[in-house]
C-alpha cells in the first residue's frame, strides 16, 4: 500500500511540473531587429531588417520593414486570420497574397504568401514561406524562408532580436 501511495505522489507531482508548460504561449509580439552579426544576408538583395508584431488570439498583425543595399526601407502593414484563410492586399502597386497558421506542437508560425509583379519578362510570382520561431527567453525570433522566383529558389534563416521597451 505505501508503494502505490509514493507512485501516485510521484506520479501528481511529475503532471503538477508539466501543467505550466503545457499552457505557455510564444511570445511574439514585440519589435524585432535583424541580428546582422548572425545573419547571413545575399548582396544586392531586399532583405526583412525588421517586424513589429502584434500577435492575438485570432489573429496576427505585422508592420514588416525591408530594406535594400543602399539603406532605403520600405515598410507595410498585413494582418492575418491565424485560421489558415487567404488575405489579400497590394503592396506598391503588387498584389500579395498571405495566410498564416500556428503550429501545434511548438508553437511557430507558419506564413506563406505570393506575391505578382512585373519582372522584366512580364508578370512573376514571387513565392515565399517562413516558420518564425522565438527561442525560450522570448528574445531571439529566427525566420526560416525559403523564397522561389524565376526558376530559382532560395533558402536560408534569419535572426532578430526583440528590442528593449521603454516604459
Amino acid at each position: 500500500m505505501k508503494t502505490k501511495t509514493i507512485f501516485f505522489s510521484l506520479f501528481l507531482l511529475i503532471i503538477a511540473s508539466l501543467i505550466p508548460s503545457i499552457g505557455q504561449n510564444v511570445n511574439f509580439s514585440g519589435e524585432w531587429k535583424l541580428n546582422r552579426e548572425k545573419t547571413v544576408l545575399a548582396d544586392n538583395q531586399l532583405f526583412l531588417s525588421g517586424v513589429k508584431i502584434q500577435l492575438k488570439s485570432d489573429s496576427l498583425l505585422t508592420t514588416r520593414i525591408y530594406e535594400n543595399g543602399n539603406g532605403e526601407e520600405y515598410t507595410f502593414d498585413e494582418n492575418l486570420a491565424l485560421d489558415g484563410t487567404e488575405n489579400k492586399i497590394v503592396i506598391y502597386d503588387m498584389p500579395r497574397t498571405s495566410k498564416v497558421s500556428k503550429s501545434e506542437t511548438d508553437g511557430s508560425l507558419i506564413i506563406e504568401s505570393t506575391t505578382t509583379f512585373n519582372g522584366e519578362y512580364g508578370t512573376e510570382d514571387f513565392v515565399a514561406k517562413e516558420t518564425w520561431k522565438v527561442d525560450g527567453e522570448g528574445k531571439l525570433l529566427t525566420i526560416d524562408f525559403t523564397n522561389k522566383m524565376s526558376g530559382n529558389e532560395t533558402i536560408g534563416t534569419n535572426f532578430y532580436n526583440k528590442a528593449e521597451s521603454i516604459n
